[in-house]
């Protein structure tokens, strides 16, 4: 009986910290199946650092719930007076930034 291939995850994070930040890399698809994880992760790393970097250069995809774990852990970030920032973004999705209006994410 053949074996069925294991099957690998939608979103890889990845989280490395110094005294002075935490850099969350995500790899893969930021969608409906890993936008909880991406924001439990995000959410639970916050208070632990004052600065948190997400690098999104290996992110293939991004719809509307990655989206929305994005914005979701900025606004966590926020009221706790941290801050969270997005690096290595490309360019459609900085273009979905632009036309949500949530360029504020980059800065």
């Amino acid at each position: 009986m053949a074996q069925a291939p294991l099957s690998t995850p939608e979103l890889i994070i990845e989280v490395v910290s110094n005294s002075q930040e935490t850099l969350v890399r995500c790899i893969g698809k930021m969608t409906y199946t890993s936008s909880r994880e991406l924001q439990d992760t995000l959410r639970r790393l916050i208070p632990e650092t004052k600065r948190l970097v997400v690098d999104l250069e290996k992110m293939t995809y991004l719809d509307s719930f990655g989206l929305g774990a994005l914005v979701g852990a900025y606004l966590s970030a926020k009221r706790q007076q941290h801050q969270l920032k997005l690096i290595n973004m490309d360019q459609q999705a900085q273009h979905l930034l632009r036309i949500t209006n949530l360029t504020y994410l980059l800065e």
